[in-house]
């Protein structure tokens, strides 16, 4: 049996389960070790809160995972006004790192995202740091919409446990639709894990990570980012205009409503 999660918080539209990184690690290993069901782990951020509010493809697709966790700090801090507190944050790159590292010879994974070379240089990286059997590597830069289908095909031939994925805006969609197809126990949407894994982009600095400010290093260093600013933006509205405990009415004063 999988260790049993919390139940999921409701946030935003969104159904957060209330786990710190040891504890997302721990189920993530479990599921992949173990026949069943594929699964689904969406790590939560606040632009794709505000992106699933306009597709409801999207929408759909995260309510189907088996596990979400709050990735960014901003959707901590939107719990915490919702009078939801969560453990703390469960980053998409520490919780990919924690299962590797954890699941170490014994772990089947493969590596789908990045541009040419990416994936195939974090395979190299991952077996020597922690002796993981890389399955399949190969770059994210295929047709979504015409190609998903034939490079699912290829992953699941490798037999993975567990699928890391950084396909951009649309990964947990992409995931979500062929999650039988791509032959994992597990598949994880990863962002520029992979990049990190290989070298070819940095962490922010450690103490940007500590006060959970790393979202501004990057945006504020990267030009390309830009236009990410207006959605952290909208999803500080939502957060805002959340009612919180406080302003939510008491059961006594509903009764007396018309």
């Amino acid at each position: 049996m999988l260790p049993p999660l919390p139940a999921p918080l409701p946030l935003l539209g969104h159904a957060l389960h209330p786990v710190g990184l040891d504890e997302a690690a721990a189920w993530v290993l479990a599921a992949a070790s173990r026949d069943g069901p594929p699964r689904l782990v969406v790590t939560l951020n606040p632009e794709i809160i505000v992106r699933a509010r306009r597709d409801e493809a999207l929408r759909q697709a995260l309510a189907r995972a088996d596990l979400t966790v709050a990735d960014g700090v901003g959707v901590v801090w939107a719990a915490k006004r919702a009078g939801r507190p969560l453990p703390g944050r469960v980053p998409g790159v520490d919780l990919a790192f924690e299962v590797l590292a954890r699941g170490g010879t014994g772990l089947r994974v493969a590596l789908v995202g990045g541009r040419p070379g990416v994936a195939e240089r974090a395979a190299r990286v991952a077996t020597a740091r922690w002796g993981v059997t890389v399955t399949t590597a190969r770059h994210g830069y295929f047709d979504h919409r015409l190609e998903a289908e034939a490079v699912a095909a290829e992953v699941a031939a490798g037999r993975p446990q567990l699928l890391l994925a950084g396909l951009g805006e649309g990964q947990e969609l992409l995931l979500e639709r062929h999650l039988e197809a791509w032959g994992a126990r597990v598949s994880i949407g990863v962002g520029g894990t992979l990049d990190v894994l290989a070298g070819s982009a940095s962490r922010t600095p450690a103490w940007t990570r500590r006060i959970g400010l790393e979202w501004a290093w990057r945006v504020g260093f990267d030009p390309a980012r830009w236009h990410r600013i207006p959605r952290l933006l909208d999803f500080v509205r939502l957060a805002w205009r959340q009612p919180r405990p406080s302003e939510a009415p008491r059961a006594d004063e509903r009764q007396r409503r018309p």
